[in-house]
C-alpha cells in the first residue's frame, strides 16, 4: 500500500488547520503557504474533508475552514479513507473478482494480518497525537541558539 499525495498532503494540512485553530476560520492560502503545498489542490481536498464532516468552511470576508470536530475524536485511517479509499495492501480484498484462488491463497492470511495492522495503527492515532507533534516540532525549530 502507498499513500498518495492526496493523503500524505491532505493529513499535513489538516494538522496545520487543527494547530492554527483558534475558533476563527482559517484560510486556505495560509495552510498551503506553510506547508508549501498548492492552494489549488488543497481546495479538491477539503471539498473531500468538508464533504465528510471533518472540516467546515466558512464563507465570505471571513472566511476560510475550521475543524468541525475535535482533533481527538478524528482518527488518521478516517482521514486517509476519505482522501484515499479503502486502506487495503492488495485489490484482491476490494473486488473478490480479481482472485480466482481466494479460497487457497497461500498469502491471504498474511494480507488480513497486514490489513490489520495498518487499521489498527491508523486508528490509535488522532489528529491530536499529530497536532502536538506538530507544535513540538514548531517549538523546536524556533528556539535559535546565539554565542
Amino acid at each position: 500500500m502507498k499513500i498518495s499525495t492526496k493523503g500524505q498532503y491532505g493529513l499535513r494540512a489538516l494538522v496545520d488547520l487543527a494547530a492554527h485553530d483558534s475558533g476563527k476560520p482559517v484560510l486556505l492560502g495560509q495552510i498551503a503557504e506553510r506547508q508549501q503545498l498548492s492552494k489549488r489542490y488543497l481546495e479538491r481536498l477539503f471539498t473531500m474533508l468538508r464533504d465528510r464532516g471533518i472540516v467546515r468552511s466558512v464563507r465570505g470576508a471571513a472566511g476560510g475552514y475550521l475543524m468541525n470536530r475535535a482533533p481527538r475524536e478524528i482518527p488518521v485511517a478516517e482521514v486517509l479513507e476519505v482522501l484515499e479509499g479503502p486502506l487495503i495492501p492488495v485489490d484482491c480484498f476490494s473486488d473478490q473478482s480479481q482472485c480466482k484462488l481466494r479460497d487457497r491463497c497461500i498469502t491471504h492470511e498474511l494480507w488480513v494480518e497486514l490489513e490489520d495492522c495498518i487499521r489498527h495503527t491508523l486508528a490509535n492515532i488522532s489528529l491530536e497525537d499529530l497536532r502536538q507533534r506538530y507544535l513540538e516540532m514548531a517549538k523546536n525549530q524556533t528556539q535559535m541558539y546565539y554565542i
